[in-house]
């Protein structure tokens, strides 16, 4: 199993892109030929600090190569932008897809770079008019503009969440729809919270009625939660630079993927015979 590695400092993660994608994908890259499953995600899929992230977990359940399409810090934008990725996916058997946070998108009261969807660049007039009180030339980041607004005000704060919720449901169900064949939508949830703020856990503000919206444009929905021993393995098994650790502190480790690989894998074998 994969957490039975040490940490021995930090890994290759052999760095790759596919075709004229400007995105940097987790390697070693994949020949997109044949019979292959694709996994989309974000920060979980990619499997930073880990030897053997779910999706290469997968490709020895399946019997099937599996292409890592996992980005660090996703929005639905990102991938929804590249038509080279949702082509790939679109000829694989079935492609795996993560359901990535809503707060790195871009929408009425902020904007956000469109590869590094975790970089905040600017707020709107929207934006500025409600949160009168804020320089937002402070914040480089979503997660920390975000809690600073919920700090100012929880009331304002919660006008912010609900464009957020909305836009993340027309974008997921705008990506699921141009990706050609079967779809899983893979829901891991609390696995990982910032302990510098109190936005909950990752995906950030994805809650049930937002999924029930999306299910129907999908072949199958699996919701993982993992359990409170994978959870709480520390970084067993990761693999780090000393300076890594409050990173990989709140990454989801080895027992986690091995846990989503898991439950995915009857679901995938399923589909594929379909």
């Amino acid at each position: 199993m994969a957490y039975e590695y040490a940490s021995e400092g930090s890994l290759d993660y052999f760095p790759c892109r596919y075709g004229q994608s400007k995105l940097l994908f987790r390697g070693p890259r994949r020949r997109l030929e044949g019979a292959y499953a694709a996994v989309l995600g974000g920060t979980e899929t990619y499997g930073k600090f880990v030897v053997e992230p779910f999706p290469t977990l997968l490709e020895g359940m399946l019997d099937l190569a599996v292409v890592n399409f996992g980005y660090m810090n996703a929005g639905a934008d990102v991938f929804a932008n590249e038509p080279v990725i949702v082509d790939a996916c679109s000829r694989a058997k079935v492609t795996v897809i993560q359901l990535m946070g809503a707060q790195n998108m871009s929408n009425r009261f902020y904007a956000v770079h469109p590869r590094r969807n975790d970089r905040f660049l600017r707020a709107s007039n929207l934006m500025k008019t409600v949160f009168r009180e804020v320089d937002f030339t402070e914040f480089h980041f979503t997660r920390h503009m975000l809690s600073a607004l919920k700090a100012v005000s929880e009331e304002k704060f919660a006008l912010v969440e609900d464009e957020l919720k909305s836009a993340w449901t027309a974008r997921m169900r705008t990506l699921v729809q141009k990706i050609e064949g079967k779809t899983v939508l893979l829901w891991i949830s609390g696995t990982r919270q910032d302990g510098h703020d109190d936005l909950g856990p990752e995906p950030l503000m994805v809650d049930e009625e937002m999924v029930a919206a999306i299910r129907p444009f999908a072949t199958e929905l699996v919701h993982v939660t993992p359990s409170s021993a994978a959870r709480n393995s520390g970084t067993a098994g990761m693999r780090f630079a000393p300076l890594e650790e409050p990173a990989a502190l709140v990454m989801p480790g080895p027992r986690v993927h091995q846990e989503v690989a898991e439950a995915l894998a009857p679901v995938l074998k399923r589909v594929l015979k379909a």
